[in-house]
């Protein structure tokens, strides 16, 4: 039987073999590699739909190394590097980026150094073509083993951040524009507060923080932050196509500005007096099981679906129930609201004068309370030992102080700034192996960056000087490895990745220096793919691409609801997954051969440690890809 690879992608065969599969994404990529093999008679095609797997089976010999590619593609001047993995000790010598319309070989490149075993692979290598840069459609093949097919362009990455925008609207509380309804409009009741415990105040609105409905004021803040500043520094990238309460329809404002007003709007309601601070409303008594938020009947000793309880920030260790947290002051929340109102406040200065005041006296008072109780506002737990851990602060006022500094012009904020730059010159996560639930959050410090923004060249060089030495630390870790993973597989690691390519990118743009750029787009590449699973981490995105299909959501699970945009929590450690409570996995699992001791992931609606979406996480998410649609644009550079 002759090879069909000069046959690639001309005439009815490959088309007939989507059509038998429905085109999905993980069927083509072992089309792809078949066609490149030449051994048609070896097929087997599967095909996955929200869990459920329908395989049509023929004789076929089980793959045993494959090549992992961006699924969103790559831009043309950009760094663009597949992995190879393989469960064999074969070596490479080279690689070939072919031309998926043609079958003509563009490119041949070295395959480089052998970086060895990882997770459930035996060698692996990172095959480097950046030096390549026509637009148009390719995959990588190394002898019978073929990448699926992506693209080379300029426009890969258009409209991604409006459209991980879907998922912020659809986890709003109070009324809700994906369900066109209203949920949870009673809250809520006053639980630590000056005022007698099950006061009613009103705390409605907000977002989900991710499958359950509890809201956390400190996730909420650094969810609006992030949208505040990606529509600053990228405005050009977000459209308008939707109106402030979130329905279809253009209403002159830009739908990342929008969705952070929705933020803005319950962060006030959690400080509405200058002495008053809520950190949380809900608590755990809300996982009673599936359902949509405007279904919601959970009893908080209201009655059921009435309001839930809001915890006033004291300062001190919370918990209704049998478990407490380990709080030590509001700092760490009051120092998010502050940064948020005041970035906010200059934002709204030319829009509306009256709510940009009003912004700023927010933030000003929020500031005041976090210096006069510092320490850690932590999440309080009831029924389960699990919280968000937060043992950090000065990154918080920090970033706070920063913002007021750039809003009032006043140089003691300028120097409070820098006084807590010094406290905590790194993130702490980075370079270590593990870390317990959200110990240090945010995952990177805005601070440093807004800080130098408005420093002088030396105050400036300093800052960066410690966004390098995270860098470098991670980096230490990362270049042992083909993916260039150095970030620890804790929960969320999916926030972390994203955080630390943030980072990368303000880094890089701060200072022109390219000495990470490499690593930056790998921690970018492997949300998309490049990864020991071959998958994108965010649901629909993209479109053509293998991403989670059934994820840890009563939208997807209970009605088959997409949650477009919303980016999961990410492997863990596989001694963390074997001792988690209420973990069960309901279907087959599709990416078994890629499991390991060191990592697993599972796109499984019963594993909520690694395939459960996050709005914190998704808002960082947006940051980040408007960072790229806009530094993908033709002559553009990185913001400084």
């Amino acid at each position: 039987m002759p090879r069909l690879s000069s046959m690639l992608w001309q005439g009815p065969l490959i088309k007939l073999i989507c059509m038998a599969v429905k085109n999905t994404w993980r069927s083509v990529a072992l089309a792809v590699t078949i066609i490149s093999a030449g051994s048609l008679s070896l097929a087997s095609c599967a095909q996955r739909k929200h869990g459920n797997q329908q395989t049509a089976q023929a004789t076929y010999q089980v793959p045993q190394s494959w090549v992992r590619i961006n699924q969103l593609g790559y831009t043309p001047a950009g760094i663009k590097v597949a992995v190879w993995v393989s469960k064999s000790p074969e070596k490479l010598q080279g690689f070939e980026l072919v031309n998926a319309e043609t079958g003509e070989v563009a490119y041949k490149g070295n395959a480089g150094e052998a970086f060895g075993a990882y997770g459930p692979f035996t060698e692996s290598y990172r095959l480097n073509f950046s030096e390549y840069s026509t637009p148009g459609s390719y995959f990588v093949r190394t002898g019978n083993t073929a990448s699926p097919v992506f693209k080379i362009g300029e426009d890969v990455y258009k409209g991604t951040a409006d459209f991980a925008l879907r998922y912020m609207r659809q986890q709003r509380s109070g009324i809700n524009p994906y369900l066109q309804d209203s949920c949870h409009t009673q809250d809520g009741y006053t639980m630590y507060g000056p005022m007698p415990d099950s006061t009613l105040i009103d705390v409605s609105g907000g977002w989900h923080d991710a499958s359950d409905y509890l809201q956390y004021a400190t996730t909420s803040a650094n969810a609006t932050y992030h949208l505040l500043a990606a529509y600053r520094d990228f405005p050009e990238v977000f459209t308008d196509a939707h109106e402030a309460n979130g329905l279809e329809g253009a209403n002159g404002v830009a739908d990342v500005l929008d969705e952070a007003q929705w933020g803005l709007s319950w962060l006030s309601k959690m400080h509405p007096r200058e002495d008053w601070l809520f950190n949380q409303l809900a608590d755990d008594r809300d996982h009673q099981g599936m359902r949509l938020p405007t279904q919601d009947p959970v009893d908080y000793g209201m009655g059921p679906g009435k309001a839930r309880p809001v915890y006033f920030a004291t300062g001190e260790p919370q918990g209704l129930g049998k478990y407490k947290n380990r709080a030590t002051g509001v700092a760490s929340t009051a120092g998010k609201f502050a940064s948020a109102f005041a970035l906010a406040s200059r934002l709204y200065t030319s829009k509306d004068a009256a709510l940009a005041d009003k912004y700023k006296s927010k933030a000003e008072s929020a500031y005041k309370l976090g210096l006069a109780k510092p320490g850690v506002a932590q999440t309080a737990p009831n029924l389960a030992p699990y919280f968000y851990e937060e043992d950090n602060w000065v990154d918080d006022m920090e970033l706070g102080a920063a913002a007021l500094y750039q809003l009032t012009g006043d140089a003691a904020y300028a120097a409070q700034a820098q006084k807590y730059s010094l406290e905590e010159k790194v993130t702490p996560w980075m370079g270590a192996d593990t870390a317990r639930h959200y110990q240090w959050y945010p995952f990177h410090n805005f601070g440093h960056y807004e800080l130098a923004a408005a420093a002088d060249a030396d105050t400036k060089a300093e800052l960066m000087g410690y966004y390098q030495e995270g860098l470098e630390r991670v980096n230490q870790k990362a270049r042992k490895n083909a993916f260039y993973r150095g970030i620890p597989f804790i929960w969320c690691s999916n926030n972390l990745t994203t955080s630390f390519a943030i980072q990368g990118y303000l880094y890089r743009s701060m200072t022109g220096d390219q000495s990470y750029a490499e690593l930056e787009q790998a921690n970018f590449d492997w949300l998309f793919g490049v990864n020991p699973w071959g998958t994108s981490m965010v649901y629909g995105l993209p479109a053509h691409g293998d991403t989670p299909t059934d994820p840890h959501s009563a939208f997807t699970h209970l009605h088959n609801y997409p949650i477009d945009g919303g980016l999961v929590d990410g492997p863990v450690y596989g001694s963390i997954f074997n001792n988690l409570k209420g973990i069960q996995l309901y279907n087959p699992d599709d990416y078994k051969p890629f499991q390991s001791d060191l990592v697993v992931y599972h796109d499984d609606f019963g594993d909520y440690s690694t395939n459960e979406p996050t709005m914190d996480g998704t808002a960082s998410l947006i940051y980040l890809l408007a960072s790229r649609e806009y530094s993908s644009r033709e002559g553009a550079q990185p913001k400084k």
